[in-house]
């Protein structure tokens, strides 16, 4: 539970430093009444039970893929359902898109949790006021420059301070209720409905700012797989959703009793001794949200990675037991600019909280869209039973998005400009791969026949084992043809070694390796990995003894082929867009270090490809 509460909550957690504010600045132009705070209080609330509660909490956390969640593994999920192949690119793209949001919310959570933490220094004191944009800064600075050492030191604390965080915003927000206990009408939802009754347009317009209470939702469902639905559901219904609820209810009735508080409605809910101690603990539960975050965005990466969405990038292993505690540098630097530009150009929690619900939302879109497929294919749902249920979760959702999309020149327009970018990119890498996997196809000769050939061509075998990698198992790798053509000789013991993908998130020790013999001393080796691991192919292949095949890793070399792709007579991609797959190419990490084959034992032959 305390490791649910750092992890899974950070996030949703810290919500109430900006989100009740941002929705009553609104309409603080000419004073807030009392039945404004009550609508906007219910709106918060219901929220948060309807988007949650039911769609997270009670739903969405059934379609795990093997015990694991998130956009990507729901999307893996929805494409087993898929019949024809425009259906499984059509849940690709929806899939792409979800992650490409995740990473602009990836950017903006840091700076907006951490700036409106950093900002109650300005309710302790004025002389802060100028602090607030140099003090942030270094915290993030800080926070992005100890990712290399790893989450797991950190993690050991992160439980306990969140624990405190929601304990100690619960408690502020129940004194409160207590001096003004007429807030909790607000619970009844005919408050959120008579406010949108009145307002109509402005009351869509203020959605864009209650979403803020719902940021962090997606983590739920993201980080099943390292705890389990059970103690998600259970922290969530016992202590988290009381807490926030409380805090939120505190905030509106101090609103109530002082209007004057809108200045900082949280940092006054408590005593003037409390606010400097105050501060330092959201700023301590801002850098955990953070955290969860920036961890997220590198499983996410990974996960791209792994499933053919974007070119091979560095990952570090932070510990010698956790498979899932990972470093990755270009990541890591990508986010920390993005921070910093975002800090700089902004400068307030509020002119922030404009850019950040899109990526949100757009988000939460995505998962229903996915979440439709899964239970009514996967799961076998009546259509009339999965309308019913997803039907009005889809039209909050896209109430929620809509409403962020009129704040796009307020600043909405940074994650739109990022995700657009990344999904350019992760397009055209996809699209590229497949061409290139096309053009081997046609070029590449059938390894059945080339072996049947191999006793009557009288080619020298000498000592060793070669171990070619191909992503093509039944066709001859063009680094071999070229070692015939240049060297003339073959190794007396020969791997055909084939990494594949599957749309699951660890693939079992007992299918991770499939092994057949070709002919005398050759053998085709599949190694099968999930999108939430990193390959080792010298570790698997040294486990091929125990199946009879003998493998000396000092007596062994690796066979690479490194393509220099040309543009073809008739080019399959526009041109732009093909100079961006061969800039993606160069700059991607080499098979070396993601395979993590010895550098020293490795032979790379260069082959010309035309797409």
């Amino acid at each position: 539970m305390l490791g649910v509460l750092g992890v899974v909550y950070g996030d949703i957690g810290t919500s109430p430093l900006y989100a009740l504010k941002a929705s009553v600045l609104h309409f603080s132009a000419d004073g807030v009444e009392r039945w404004e705070v009550l609508g906007l209080l219910s709106l918060i609330f219901w929220s948060l039970v309807l988007t949650v509660t039911v769609k997270y909490v009670v739903f969405v956390l059934r379609a795990d893929n093997r015990g694991e969640g998130g956009i990507l593994a729901l999307m893996a999920l929805a494409q087993r359902s898929c019949a024809t192949e425009r259906g499984r690119w059509l849940v690709a793209l929806l899939g792409m898109a979800g992650a490409c949001l995740f990473f602009g919310d990836g950017i903006i959570t840091p700076a907006i949790s951490v700036l409106s933490a950093v900002e109650g220094l300005k309710v302790v004191s004025p002389a802060f006021e100028e602090a607030v944009i140099p003090l942030s800064l270094a915290v993030l600075l800080g926070l992005f420059l100890v990712q290399y050492r790893g989450t797991g030191s950190v993690g050991a604390v992160f439980g306990p301070v969140c624990a405190l965080w929601f304990g100690s915003i619960g408690i502020l927000g129940l004194v409160e209720i207590v001096r003004e206990p007429e807030v909790l009408v607000a619970l009844s939802p005919t408050y959120a409905i008579h406010f949108c009754a009145v307002y109509r347009l402005a009351a869509f317009i203020a959605m864009g700012s209650v979403v803020l209470a719902v940021t962090g939702a997606e983590a739920l469902y993201a980080d099943m797989g390292h705890f389990g639905k059970r103690p998600i559901q259970a922290a969530w219904l016992g202590f988290v959703l009381p807490a926030l609820s409380l805090n939120y209810f505190g905030q509106g009735a101090l609103l109530l009793s002082r209007p004057e508080a809108l200045e900082n409605p949280f940092f006054l809910l408590a005593p003037d001794w409390a606010r400097l101690p105050l501060v330092v603990l959201a700023t301590a539960a801002t850098i955990i949200a953070s955290q969860a975050m920036i961890s997220g965005a590198y499983s996410i990466a990974r996960q791209c990675v792994q499933l053919g969405f974007s070119p091979r990038l560095e990952v570090r292993h932070t510990s010698e037991t956790e498979e899932g505690q990972i470093y990755m540098p270009q990541v890591n630097f990508a986010l920390l600019i993005g921070v910093v530009i975002l800090v700089m150009e902004f400068r307030s929690s509020d002119s922030l909280a404009a850019a950040y619900g899109i990526a949100v939302t757009g988000t939460f879109l995505c998962t229903s869209c996915l979440a439709f497929i899964v239970f009514r294919r996967q799961f076998g749902w009546p259509l009339l039973l999965t309308l019913g249920v997803f039907g009005p979760l889809f039209a909050l959702d896209l109430v929620f998005f809509i409403a962020n999309v009129l704040k796009i020149p307020d600043g909405g327009y940074v994650p739109l400009i990022l995700g657009g970018v990344l999904m350019v990119l992760m397009n055209t890498w996809y699209r590229g791969r497949q061409l290139l996997f096309a053009r081997f196809r046609q070029d590449s000769l059938p390894l059945k026949s080339f072996l049947a050939r191999l006793p009557q061509s009288r080619t020298i075998r000498v000592p060793g084992v070669a171990v070619f990698m191909t992503g093509q198992a039944d066709l001859v790798p063009g680094a071999l043809l070229h070692n015939l053509k240049h060297n003339k000789v073959l190794h007396e013991r020969v791997l055909f070694v084939t990494v594949l993908n599957d749309d699951v998130p660890q693939v079992a020790d007992e299918k991770r390796r499939e092994v057949s013999e070709l002919a005398p001393d050759i053998h085709r080796v599949i190694l099968r990995y999930g999108f939430q691991e990193s390959p080792n192919i010298p570790r698997e292949l040294a486990a091929l003894r125990a199946e009879g095949v003998q493998f000396e890793p000092m007596q062994t070399s690796y066979f690479l082929g490194r393509e220099t792709l040309v543009q073809a007579v008739v080019p399959k991609m526009s041109r732009w867009r093909q100079w961006l797959f061969t800039l993606m190419s160069r700059n991607a990490v080499p098979a070396t270090e993601f395979f993590r084959i010895p550098s020293d034992r490795v032979v790379e032959l260069g082959v010309r490809v035309a797409i």
